[in-house]
């Protein structure tokens, strides 16, 4: 009797939609100023940054004020230039009849980021629309008028997939607005949801737990315990892994978006890599002198066990794809790493910045070329990272002598902050999450940051003045 009922309800719901869609599409239904329509929404009324929402059309109170939602799922914590991700947008509301969406894809400076593409299906049930919001060109998928009918009571949801752009962006977010409609003819008693979501490109460095931001950590040389502190919750971990004498080179050598415990032991060359995924790896790779070198340089996402070989300049690097060698001339003994991803293509560019010069010298992966630049002092300390969170690599250095940091952002351009004292030790990492790098000091087991973010600075008493700070691990020392 149940599903007889549950049938009959169905039958109601889909008549009542089929009238409506004809309604609207014979032109017996008008909107408001800015046109509600079963069709699909006008472009740019996601909820994004310079956009309304969904609201501006459909009336039933506030935005987020009804009893439903709207959520995306399938998005990454990070993404590869060029991945195809498939995304779900679900609106729930328990009282509705039909439901409808809008998302769009930006990066931090408003940009379309990516592109979408439609599943194949009879009838077809999504569309892609085009518009600008500020002179920035976005790209909208939502539903059309095949897509509103729920495939089950209470919520409605729409497959479809999101290819990411060919070289990394930075920062790239999700908006949407989803739409819980009672389809009397009208735009009045419809409730209007609003969500989001991010994907990063992988450049949170010191990342144990997972959120994505870089936790306030140090390992200490004698008894090898690593201590940290976590962004998520700020719970407390202390783990033994590694001896007196080894070097912390924290990552993450299995792709689960999570660093992995990891030691590079200068005494014999070996690896010690404890994976958050279960196993440990041990693997000889490098001889004493050598100084470790962690970075992605296939751009799988996962880290490679790497080593700069000073005595001869040579990169040795072992690539998690395919087990493969390689190995680069670069650099003379006096140099400093810099190793990062400079052209946007997430793989981890070879780099070091020469102090008797003040010039950094870059192999490139994505064209197998190498560019120079005099950025710094004979007395300042390469501290590279993405400080205006365009997905690229930017030069920095820290001038121990008065303090200063000095940024040449990719997309910001050059920057000054005084930030800490002559004998801090430099410790840049995305501390907030919000894909930007935030220059950070450590002084005597005490953590001074000022976050990207909003410019606030921070102070936590976390560690012991012997210890080593694990975001300074892929900087040089």
């Amino acid at each position: 009797m149940k599903d007889k009922k549950y049938k009959v309800k169905i039958a109601i719901v889909i008549t009542a939609a089929a009238v409506f869609a004809f309604a609207f599409l014979s032109g017996e239904r008008r909107s408001s100023s800015v046109g509600a329509a079963s069709s699909g929404p006008s472009p740019s009324f996601t909820g994004a940054p310079g956009e309304d929402s969904c609201i501006a059309c459909h009336v039933g109170g506030p935005a987020n004020s009804g009893t439903g939602k709207v959520f995306i799922t399938g998005i990454p914590a990070n993404y590869r230039p060029g991945q195809q991700v498939q995304v779900t947008v679900t609106t729930e509301q328990e009282d509705a009849v039909i439901y409808g969406f809008q998302l769009t894809a930006i990066d931090s400076q408003g940009n379309q980021a990516g592109t979408f593409s439609i599943p194949q299906q009879g009838p077809v049930e999504l569309q892609i629309r085009g518009g600008s919001v500020g002179g920035r060109t976005r790209s909208y998928i939502s539903h059309n008028i095949n897509g509103t009918i729920p495939t089950q009571f209470g919520t409605r949801s729409w497959n479809f997939t999101w290819t990411a752009p060919s070289v990394r962006m930075g920062r790239i977010s999700f908006y949407t607005a989803g739409n819980g409609a009672n389809s009397d003819g009208s735009n009045v008693g419809d409730y209007i949801y609003t969500s989001s979501t991010s994907t990063l490109s992988g450049t949170a460095t010191a990342n144990f737990d997972g959120d994505r931001a870089s936790d306030i950590s140090v390992f200490r040389p004698s008894d090898g315990v690593w201590h940290s502190l976590s962004s998520r919750n700020n719970s407390y971990k202390a783990f033994r892994f590694g001896q007196q004498g080894d070097i912390p080179v924290s990552g993450d050598y299995d792709g689960d978006n999570l660093d992995d415990y990891a030691v590079f032991r200068p005494s014999n060359g070996t690896w010690w890599i404890l994976k958050s995924t279960g196993g440990v790896i041990v693997e000889r790779f490098g001889m004493q002198g050598d100084i470790p070198v962690v970075g992605d340089y296939d751009g799988d996402l996962l880290h490679d066990i790497a080593v700069w070989r000073p005595s001869d300049g040579v990169w040795y690097i072992k690539r998690s794809s395919n087990g493969s060698f390689d190995f680069r001339r670069f650099g003379i003994a006096t140099d400093k790493i810099a190793q990062g991803d400079y052209d946007g293509d997430a793989k981890t560019d070879i780099a070091v910045y020469r102090p008797s010069e003040g010039m950094w010298y870059i192999w490139r992966s994505s064209d197998n070329q190498f560019s120079f630049i005099r950025f710094g002092l004979s007395a300042d300390r390469p501290v590279q990272g993405d400080y205006d969170g365009d997905g690229r690599t930017d030069l920095a250095v820290y001038r121990p002598s008065d303090g200063t940091w000095y940024t040449l952002g990719s997309t910001a351009g050059f920057t000054v902050r005084r930030f800490g004292i002559s004998t801090d030790v430099p410790v840049p990492g995305d501390y907030d999450s919000d894909g930007k790098t935030d220059i950070a000091v450590y002084r005597d087991g005490i953590w001074y940051i000022m976050r990207s973010s909003n410019s606030s600075v921070i102070y936590e008493n976390f560690g012991l003045s012997a210890d080593v700070p694990v975001a300074a691990a892929r900087i040089s020392n």
